[in-house]
């Protein structure tokens, strides 16, 4: 076996939310490690090169990185496999974009543009609070933020409202029924509905039962929610489908409507 972390990806193991195509190469570019996992996160280069198409090449990409004009979470990126992740706010200061990285309903990273309001703050869920050296209090969340006496209220599994300009805690929403959630994880990843109830499993999973706006349910971990709202309203902009699968039928309707207009 060979010592030491890999350093290669083959295009075919890579994560199929990617979307890279089958005959483009034998290789993809394996991320960074970083506050994401490589298996959910997007590097920059897919970011820039495949989806944004704001460059051709792998070349090109490094050489839009070098110039320090990509910002994720407001700080500066010029690792071309940097891995970012949900939540996350990629900034272009040149062409005055800014955009969050979301799921659609098919578990897909959706590159979702916003506005520079929103691009201040992003929201993270809670991973672990515990006490550190000298009983000091601090919490992680999902992207590897580590934060030091948050408010005592704060529970494993809420989310939190960060200033990305200062890295504080503005906000946070309490892990309740009735909040609106949306699925990171499992088969309903990217779906969105409000937090019906939940099931206490000892020695097993907690699930949990999502209801959502046109009146579908489903169930899921709890582990794989992330609370975006209080009640029906959202904290942060949702894409075009605002998180709502359709039907097989429902989906085929559609193109057939698009197709004949």
């Amino acid at each position: 076996m060979a010592r030491g972390p890999k350093k290669h990806l083959k295009r075919l193991n890579a994560p199929k939310h990617w979307m890279l195509d089958k005959l483009g190469g034998t290789w993809a570019p394996r991320p960074s490690t970083g506050p994401h996992k490589l298996r959910e996160c997007l590097p920059l280069i897919i970011l820039i090169r495949n989806r944004l198409k704001y460059a051709l090449t792998r070349r090109e990409t490094i050489a839009v990185m070098k110039q320090r004009l990509i910002k994720v979470d407001s700080k500066v990126r010029t690792d071309a496999t940097f891995p970012a992740g949900f939540m996350d706010v990629v900034s272009i200061d040149k062409t005055g974009e800014h955009f969050r990285l979301l799921y659609d309903t098919k578990g897909r990273f959706k590159v979702h543009r916003i506005s520079a309001e929103e691009a201040k703050y992003k929201l993270c869920k809670v991973k672990s609070v515990q006490l550190g050296p000298r009983g000091v209090p601090f919490l992680n969340t999902h992207d590897g933020r580590t934060i030091r006496y948050p408010d005592p209220a704060i529970g494993v599994g809420d989310t939190l409202k960060i200033n990305l300009a200062t890295g504080k805690i503005e906000d946070f929403i309490k892990f309740d029924l009735g909040n609106l959630v949306m699925a990171i994880g499992g088969a309903n990843t990217g779906r969105v509905g409000m937090l019906d109830h939940k099931e206490k499993h000892d020695g097993s999973y907690d699930i949990a039962h999502v209801k959502d706006s046109v009146g579908h349910k489903f169930a899921t971990r709890a582990t794989n929610l992330f609370i975006i709202g209080k009640g029906t309203s959202t904290w942060v902009s949702l894409p075009k489908a605002k998180g709502v699968r359709l039907s097989i039928v429902e989906e085929r309707e559609r193109k057939l409507k698009k197709s004949s207009a």
